[in-house]
């Protein structure tokens, strides 16, 4: 292997990224209410020596960590928000909350935010030792999942300097991601009816129950009616109550519309709510809908992906070791064929029965295949040149949001390729400093996809964080 000259300080800070890794899976935290996570993040940046600034975009869950003076304004992305409802004993493999119903990192979070700031201390430390001019941040996005943070922090102007940003997410095979995402909103639909007694005047009351249960009646028949590439999903986050002997007066649902690109999102968003003000209609209800958060689909960027395709073939794949694979098959054990080959399919690759950990990295010549998930990455990325891998944390086939992914979230295994995944990030961010034509490059990139409109937040003016929304307060 041809050593890059930054990995050298990527192994020296490991073991506190490591600790902090655990740390934050200890304290798992959902949308916006990241405070214990963030403090954790805060403490390390300040440790390493960081400026820090807080209630970036005045979220209180989201900081900004900078190093340096001159050159260009390199950005690290990293997130550390969890899971509702996935609470599970680490290095178990079978389902065993630590607490019934709690939350849990289901998603690797707690190593994304933590691999990123390693790779971000990495190239402080390669900008110190070579005297090299260049800005190196790292930025605490909180509420991925979704809250979108990252749009309201594009909105408010926070990366309106940066040059190139850099992140990663765990996953269970070594890419550079080189495809797009699915844009993406959360809308709340509140319906308000009338209450009444459910047997001694039935006829008086107006359910709001009743309202929501219509509406996702349509919106399943909206389902035939909709491209091949949408998703929609709801969640009850108001049945109206617990007493079936009073008519309903109120009840709220949640709906995630998704599309390839936001434009047709947006289009599919007003059907949806055509459908709720049929429902309303029907049920003699009023309904009000209230988007919550959106995120834009992601815009690939050619010259960063050949950058960091480079570094990932220079590394070679994470050196797992003889008890990793055991570890590996007792987890990949617990997991169907289904889902085996679910992570061989996001990779573009043919399913390999006889491997229970990525001991290869996924060549450039391999067919791009279409990310059927969404992020907030994507806002990020029309707005600054952006690059991202896929990190190889964990036994092949996990699913994502599943307590497998959780229960691994601390093993040998998964910090190995949280290392593996802050040294391709790092090598690519010291090139990107380097090199000013590969910065042009990707800038022009950027700039023929997004064509002479650019970006439009899809967020309407005035609109603010939902944390009120989205953390419970």
């Amino acid at each position: 292997m041809n050593q890059h000259p930054v990995w050298p300080f990527v192994d020296e800070h490991q073991a506190r990224f490591h600790a902090l890794s655990d740390a934050v899976w200890a304290v798992p935290e959902t949308c916006y209410a990241e405070h214990k996570s963030v403090a954790l993040h805060i403490a390390e940046l300040e440790h390493q020596g960081f400026a820090v600034t807080r209630n970036v975009a005045d979220i209180p869950t989201a900081v900004m960590g900078e190093w340096g003076e001159g050159g260009p304004v390199i950005a690290f992305l990293g997130e550390y928000d969890a899971l509702a409802g996935l609470s599970q004993a680490a290095d178990i493999a079978e389902p065993e909350p630590l607490h019934e119903g709690a939350n849990g990192h289901g998603c690797g979070h707690n190593m994304l935010g933590s691999a990123a700031m390693l790779a971000a201390t990495a190239v402080r430390d390669w900008l110190r030792t070579t005297g090299t001019k260049g800005r190196v941040r790292y930025y605490g996005c909180p509420a991925e999942e979704g809250g979108s943070a990252k749009t309201f922090m594009v909105k408010a102007g926070a990366f309106a300097d940066v040059d190139i940003a850099i992140t990663w997410h765990p996953s269970s095979i070594a890419q550079v991601m080189r495809s797009s995402s699915l844009a993406a909103a959360r809308v709340d639909f509140t319906f308000k009816g009338r209450a009444s007694h459910a047997a001694a005047s039935p006829h008086l009351g107006r359910s709001a129950l009743d309202g929501v249960e219509l509406m996702n009646v349509g919106v399943n028949y909206l389902r035939e009616h909709m491209s091949d590439q949408a998703r929609i999903h709801y969640a009850y986050l108001d049945a109206g109550g617990i007493s079936p002997n009073v008519v309903q007066a109120s009840a709220k649902v949640r709906y995630v519309v998704r599309e390839p690109r936001t434009g047709e999102m947006m289009t599919l968003i007003e059907r949806v709510k055509k459908v709720a003000e049929g429902a309303a209609l029907m049920s003699e209800t009023s309904v009000e809908a209230k988007l919550v958060s959106v995120a834009s689909e992601l815009v690939p960027n050619d010259p960063l992906i050949e950058a960091m395709q480079k570094n990932l073939d220079r590394l070679g794949p994470p050196p797992f070791s003889a008890d990793d694979q055991a570890y590996a098959a007792r987890m990949q054990a617990t997991m169907t064929e289904g889902d085996i080959a679910a992570s061989y399919a996001m990779a573009g690759l043919r399913m390999s029965q006889d491997k229970v950990l990525a001991d290869f990295a996924v060549p450039a010549t391999t067919p791009v295949v279409d990310m059927s998930g969404s992020t907030d990455v994507g806002d990020v990325s029309w707005v600054v040149p952006t690059v991202q891998m896929w990190g190889a944390n964990y036994a092949i086939g996990t699913p994502f949001h599943s307590w497998q992914m959780v229960a691994q979230g601390k093993s040998q295994t998964a910090l190995k390729g949280m290392t593996h995944a802050a040294q391709v990030m790092a090598a690519t961010g010291v090139d990107v400093i380097l090199d000013a034509d590969l910065r042009s490059r990707a800038k022009a990139d950027l700039a023929a996809r997004v064509g002479s409109k650019g970006y439009v937040c899809p967020l309407p003016d005035g609109a603010k964080p939902p944390v009120e929304e989205m953390s419970g307060k």
